[in-house]
């Protein structure tokens, strides 16, 4: 695969101008707002595992318009104080899958929290526990268009509430310190924890990876790959609805987020990445309303940096804890 976006030194310098509704804030507060109407308690129960070292807990979550989602809560076992958190979430097509299949976290002494994606969990991995109840208008196969008729119906309006409803669930916990939670993902889940970022105040820290779902003008305009295909099939059938299907994601893109977040990232690219592509994530990470460091894999496809990404999240993270650490004392 060859590269296809713009230069280095270009990218570094990319900020575009990205559509944005004026009514964005008051949707998000709109939708959060309803959500949060609803009972917020988690119910946490301790799985039995043939892990020794790592706590396995189930927890059912109350997310979109009062709806269970799962997730999978893993400690390090014999832990007795609020510890920082590390809510993950998942790529596109991926489930919540098997609790001894993400032990790095914990194995580091975090608290994990992995969200199951609702409607999703058939497409790779070990499956997902999380129905979409949501009816949907026409669309493409995939997730990319469903309900996209109207900002209220699109279905990642359903998924992003769910990811905001868990950051809420994980400051009740009593192995959680409320004040330590970061949010993380690769590709559909960095751009989940994009969204978050900028719904969410006090986060300790984002670690978006290879984010999907970040300025869809030109992502849909540049790639032929899938998922952003889903949106020009949909287009090429509906063609009369161009302005409406890009209002509706406006709502959605990670660059709207981006100029609301408050705490710091290190996000992650590949200039090989057909997926995501890198003009995509630095037009994000450019407008990052605070600090945002990146790294670049030159020479990787969408697989990104994989676990040499995960060592320099680990290392951003610890410098992180024991920066606030040194403020607070």
């Amino acid at each position: 695969m060859t590269r296809f976006d713009l230069t280095l030194p270009e990218l570094e310098l990319y900020r575009p101008e990205v559509a944005e509704p004026e009514d964005f804030d008051a949707f998000w507060e709109r939708t959060l707002d309803e959500a949060r109407a609803f009972p917020a308690e988690p119910v946490v129960e301790r799985v039995s595992s043939p892990l020794t070292q790592v706590e396995v807990h189930d927890v059912t979550f109350t997310g979109f318009a009062g709806q269970p989602v799962r997730a999978w809560l893993l400690l390090p076992s014999g832990s007795t104080s609020p510890l920082p958190a590390v809510i993950e979430y998942l790529g596109y097509g991926g489930g919540r899958g098997l609790p001894h299949e993400k032990l790095e976290w914990a194995a580091s002494g975090y608290a994990h929290l992995i969200m199951d994606t609702r409607g999703q969990g058939s497409g790779w991995g070990t499956g997902g526990d999380t129905p979409d109840p949501a009816g949907t208008g026409p669309s493409s196969p995939g997730f990319m268009t469903r309900g996209i008729q109207s900002p209220d119906d699109y279905y990642y309006r359903r998924v992003y509430t769910d990811a905001v409803r868990l950051v809420d669930a994980a400051r009740t916990l009593p192995q959680i310190d409320p004040a330590r939670i970061i949010v993380t993902g690769v590709s559909q889940g960095g751009g989940i924890a994009v969204a978050v970022a900028g719904l969410v105040d006090g986060l300790l820290g984002v670690l978006p990876d290879v984010p999907f779902l970040q300025h869809f003008e030109r992502a849909v305009g540049l790639t032929d790959a899938f998922p952003y295909q889903e949106i020009v099939t949909y287009l090429s059938v509906h063609r009369d609805v161009v302005e409406q299907t890009y209002r509706t994601l406006s709502y959605f893109d990670g660059v709207n987020f981006a100029r609301r977040a408050s705490a710091p990232a290190l996000f992650s690219t590949a200039l090989h990445d057909q997926t995501c592509p890198p003009s995509t994530v630095y037009a994000t990470r450019n407008h990052w309303a605070t600090d945002a460091a990146i790294e670049v894999y030159p020479f990787n496809e969408h697989e990104g940096g994989q676990g040499h990404q995960w060592v320099r999240q680990a290392a951003w993270l610890a410098d992180r804890l024991s920066t606030i650490g040194a403020t607070s004392a």
